[in-house]
């Protein structure tokens, strides 16, 4: 029987050589641990700085937490690349508007990246209450399902301030920034890596 088709998670911000990939890549690493093949995590900007390296102080970030920055070479978002997402994690309100444009039917597929980690820990809250078929037999079938059932408790995983969805931009603004970006996308990131690991 054919393996079913990977997972497809698309990661957005503007240059795509800071934040999104960072995201791409520590996803990617850790959810290769948690089922190796079944996910393909990228990364695109929407004014992307095509072709260059991941910045410095990100790469940094990814060596810290145990991923890898080589290879990397930033790439302009598009709508063929977004419709081959089955998921898309923006780095800001501002970028998910930007998807919207692009492509208005990914509407309950797109979200910023801080909120999805908020929806997921409502979902586990929920299944913990009220648990959900299991989806080990076809995690990617499990995983497409998902962004629906993120959307419907939107509601329930609203920020107090809407700045707590964004992720900040460190290009060319010091370490401090980096720092401060690293402190809002890593406990996003490991709550998504949490929850695929209680669903596989």
């Amino acid at each position: 029987m054919e393996s079913p088709r990977p997972v497809r998670i698309l990661t957005v911000c503007t240059g795509n050589i800071c934040r999104s990939p960072v995201a791409e890549r520590l996803l990617q690493a850790g959810l290769d641990q948690v089922q190796p093949g079944t996910y393909v995590v990228r990364s695109a900007g929407t004014r992307a700085m095509v072709g260059d390296p991941i910045q410095p102080s990100s790469a940094d970030i990814i060596r810290t937490y145990g991923g890898t920055p080589d290879g990397f070479a930033a790439r302009q978002l598009t709508q063929k690349i977004l419709r081959e997402s089955d998921l898309v994690l923006a780095m800001t309100a501002k970028h998910r508007g930007e998807v919207m444009q692009m492509d208005a039917s990914l509407l309950k597929r797109t979200f910023t990246i801080r909120e999805f980690a908020r929806m997921l820990k409502v979902l586990e809250q929920r299944d913990a209450d009220t648990p959900a078929p299991s989806p080990a037999s076809d995690t990617p079938s499990f995983w497409r399902e998902l962004p629906g059932r993120a959307a419907s408790v939107r509601h329930l995983a609203l920020a107090p301030d809407a700045a707590d969805n964004d992720v900040v931009d460190p290009y060319r603004r010091g370490q401090e920034l980096y720092d401060q970006m690293e402190d809002e996308l890593a406990p996003a990131i490991l709550a998504i890596l949490r929850f695929a690991r209680l669903h596989s």
